[in-house]
């Protein structure tokens, strides 16, 4: 193929200019709705413009970015697929998974920060909370007027949250609340944090506690070698006195927090493809624009051979996170799809990562690349909000019908 005069031939110049535009190998595109590609491609622009330039430095100041609430709330990253007149986006749940995907582009922490508001908090106040409830909270949290952030995991128990110690004393009007959580996304700057704990039946019940409640203290914990750009902490609670008014009144058991998981595991299942999509676009031209032995990396076979494979898992992930997201529309995607989508989208992310980091050489341990951040978050987002081998057992469970867990 010929040259114009003015540089490669077009059809070359975009077939190149394709290989950059979301590596949408399979035309996923085609099945998205005009509104999910525009609040796609608007969240895109904003972690361009936003996040992409700052988060390598925050990330090594193990500084969160606190300043992004705020832009996050302006896209409409809090509860995309909430009602608008209580905060939301008032889209569907594929939009919420394409906005998750673009936000993991640019860092897994910032995708936490909106993950944790959204799903884990506006999510069961709006589901499980009274109108009271409602109206009171979930403006200001869709709004990122309010911080919060969800307290069920304990020191002693994270893959078994029914094991939990926190526990309520009926005082009249009033609940006495003791205990700690563990792990916290947004606890050290959280204004509220929905909290679950076992009443003196047992019963676990999920409450909306102040943090200006005394008794109440979030300490930051210190010295995380991944998501260091997202704040986490503990939640202790000494005595504090909790109005039965701040309680949940349309759930007990479990099926509360277990409902709120699913609602975050789904966005991360979306949200992992974004950080592979980063490592795999950054490995893809680095591999065009470094040479050795007096040609590109990429024209290398076991370079290639790396490349292809990213593509290939990035696509299944596409497919499958697509079809989870038209179940979850419907109201059919049940937890178990749920945490196969988690585990197998989180773990692709990971390989990917780490082979993009192989791609990239020694600079893949450097900032000037997002390769090695990527990869130290990945580490943790593959064991939060249920464990690689716990979603193994849930899907065992769901095709045998054998509790592991017994």
């Amino acid at each position: 193929m010929k040259e114009n005069g003015t540089g490669a031939h077009p059809i070359e110049k975009k077939a190149k200019e394709d290989r950059f535009q979301g590596h949408d190998y399979y035309a996923v595109d085609e099945l998205l709705a005009e509104d999910h590609l525009l609040a796609r491609d608007a969240v895109r622009d904003w972690v361009k413009q936003e996040v992409t330039p700052i988060i390598e430095a925050y990330t090594e100041r193990a500084e969160c970015p606190v300043h992004l609430f705020k832009g996050l709330a302006d896209i409409g990253a809090f509860g995309p697929s909430l009602p608008a007149e209580y905060g939301g986006g008032g889209m569907d749940e594929i939009a919420y998974g394409v906005i998750m995907q673009e936000l993991e582009r640019g860092d897994s922490g910032v995708r936490s920060m909106a993950s944790v508001q959204g799903s884990l908090v506006m999510f069961p106040i709006y589901k499980f909370g009274s109108e009271e409830q409602r109206r009171k909270y979930l403006p200001l949290l869709g709004s990122g007027d309010l911080i919060g952030c969800f307290g069920l995991t304990e020191p002693d128990h994270g893959s078994n949250p029914s094991g939990m110690t926190t526990n309520v004393k009926d005082d009249g009007d009033a609940y006495i609340l003791n205990g700690a959580k563990m792990w916290i996304t947004n606890s050290p700057l959280a204004d509220i944090a929905v909290v679950w704990a076992k009443d003196e039946q047992g019963i676990v019940r999920g409450m909306i506690v102040e943090k200006d409640m005394p008794g109440y203290s979030a300490p930051e914990i210190k010295g995380k070698w991944s998501l260091r750009a997202s704040i986490t902490g503990e939640l202790v609670f000494e005595d504090v006195r909790v109005p039965k008014s701040q309680v949940l009144p349309n759930v007990q058991g479990m099926k509360g927090p277990l409902s709120c998981l699913s609602k975050a595991r789904y966005g991360i299942a979306w949200g992992a493809i974004g950080a592979a999509m980063d490592c795999y676009d950054s490995a893809l031209r680095y591999s065009l624009e470094r040479r050795q032995f007096g040609r590109p990396i990429g024209q290398f076979q076991l370079t290639q051979k790396k490349l292809a494979e990213m593509i290939t898992e990035i696509t299944k992930a596409q497919l499958l996170a697509w079809r989870l997201g038209s179940l979850a529309n419907q109201g059919k995607a049940t937890p178990g799809q749920i945490s196969m989508a988690k585990r197998n989208n989180v773990h692709m992310a990971l390989e990917i990562a780490r082979e993009a980091r192989q791609i990239h050489g020694g600079m893949g341990i450097t900032n000037e690349y997002p390769i090695m951040r990527h990869l130290m978050n990945l580490e943790t987002v593959l064991t939060y909000e249920g464990t690689h081998d716990i979603h193994l057992l849930i899907t065992g469970y769901d095709v045998t019908g054998l509790n592991a867990f017994e």
